[in-house]
C-alpha cells in the first residue's frame, strides 16, 4: 500500500514543476512582448528621421507667437482666398491641392497650416478657438493680407464663425466646405484617451497599425508622388501633441460657438454633402446658418466629407458665380 505522505510529496513536486513551467512561459511571453515593443519603438524613431528627409518642403514659414506657421501663396488674382483645414489634416496644402489649382487662376490663394499641421511648428499653448483664431490672424497680418474670402473645411467652420465676428472688416465672405456647425457638437474626449493616443504615437504602435490597415491614400484623386508625401505627413503629424490637445478642447470650442451667429451682412455660401452618413440634421443646420443672411446660399454635392478633393472645379465655378451675384 502506497504511503499517503509519499503520494502527497509527489503531487506537490508535480505541482511545483507545473508552476515553474507556467512561470517560464509567462516570463518568455513578457520578454517577447517587451522585445517586440522595443523593436517597434526603435523602428519608429529610425523611420521618423528617415522620412523627415523625404518630405518635400513647400510654402514659407511665418513667425507667429514665437514659433513658425507654414503658409503657401499661389495665384495672382485681385481677390484673396484664405483656406483653413479640417481637424487633423496631415498636410493642408496637399489636401487642398485640387482646390488650389482651380482657385489660383481667379484668386490669390493662401493656405495656412495651423500649429501641429503640415510643416508648421507644434505648440503647447491651449487649443482654444480664441488662441487658434488669434494665431491665424497674426499669420495673415505678417503676410500683409488684410482683406479676403475665408474658406474653411470641417472644424474650421467653428473657428471661422468666431473669426468673422472678431474681424468683420477683413472678411469679405465666408465659404464652408462641409463645415462644422455648433449645434452638432463633437463628443467630449477624455484626457485619459488623449494620453493613451499620445503614448501609442510615441511608442510606434500607431505607425505599426497604419501598416496593417488599408492604405487611406489609395483612392485619393492625386498622383503617386503626392500620395506618398501625404503618407509621410500622416506619419509625422498624426496624433501629435498639438492636435491631440486640440481634440481635447473640441467639445468646449463647439459649446462656446453656440452663442455665435454669422453677421447678417456677411455673404455666406456652404458646400455640403447631400447625405451625411451620421445625421439627417446636417443640411438643415447649415440652412439655419444662412436664414438671416442678406446673401446666403447652401449647395449640396454627392460625396463624403472631403468634397473639395473631388468637386473642386464645381466648387470654384459656383463660388465665382456667387461672388458676381453679391457685387
Amino acid at each position: 500500500m502506497e504511503n499517503p505522505e509519499g503520494k502527497n510529496a509527489k503531487e506537490r513536486t508535480k505541482a511545483r514543476k507545473i508552476l515553474v513551467l507556467l512561470l517560464k512561459i509567462i516570463g518568455a511571453v513578457i520578454i517577447a512582448i517587451v522585445l517586440f515593443l522595443a523593436i517597434v519603438f526603435t523602428v519608429n524613431i529610425i523611420s521618423n528621421k528617415s522620412e523627415q528627409e523625404k518630405i518635400v518642403p513647400y510654402g514659407q514659414l511665418v513667425p507667429v507667437d514665437g514659433k513658425h506657421m507654414n503658409a503657401l501663396i499661389q495665384g495672382e488674382g485681385e481677390e484673396t482666398v484664405v483656406l483653413l483645414p479640417g481637424f487633423g489634416t496631415a498636410s493642408p496644402v496637399l489636401d487642398f491641392k485640387s482646390l488650389i489649382e482651380e482657385l489660383s487662376p481667379f484668386y490669390k490663394v493662401v493656405v495656412l497650416e495651423p500649429f501641429g499641421y503640415g510643416l508648421s511648428d507644434q505648440t503647447g499653448k491651449e487649443r482654444s478657438t480664441a488662441n487658434i483664431v488669434g494665431e491665424i490672424h497674426e499669420a495673415l497680418q505678417r503676410l500683409q493680407i488684410d482683406r479676403y474670402i475665408l474658406m474653411g473645411h470641417s472644424i474650421s467652420g467653428i473657428y471661422g464663425l468666431d473669426y468673422v465676428n472678431k474681424y468683420p472688416n477683413e472678411v469679405s465672405a465666408f465659404v464652408g466646405l462641409d463645415s462644422s456647425v455648433p449645434s452638432l457638437s463633437e463628443k467630449e474626449i477624455s484626457s485619459s484617451t488623449i494620453s493613451v493616443l499620445k503614448l501609442l504615437k510615441k511608442s510606434g504602435v500607431i505607425r505599426l497599425n497604419s501598416k496593417l490597415v488599408d492604405d487611406p491614400t489609395a483612392e485619393l484623386p492625386f498622383d503617386d508622388a503626392t500620395k506618398e508625401q501625404i503618407r509621410l505627413f500622416a506619419n509625422k503629424n498624426m496624433y501629435n501633441s498639438t492636435t491631440m490637445n486640440e481634440a481635447g478642447s473640441m467639445y468646449s470650442n463647439f459649446k462656446a460657438a453656440e452663442a455665435l451667429t454669422f453677421p447678417k451682412e456677411l455673404p455666406l455660401i456652404f458646400f455640403v454633402q447631400a447625405h451625411h452618413p451620421a445625421t439627417d440634421r446636417w443640411l438643415p443646420e447649415h440652412e439655419k446658418q444662412i436664414k438671416d443672411s442678406i446673401h446666403g446660399k447652401v449647395m449640396t454635392f454627392d460625396g463624403g466629407h472631403y468634397l473639395h478633393r473631388i468637386h473642386a472645379k464645381a466648387i470654384v465655378e459656383n463660388l465665382n458665380e456667387f461672388m458676381k451675384e453679391i457685387k
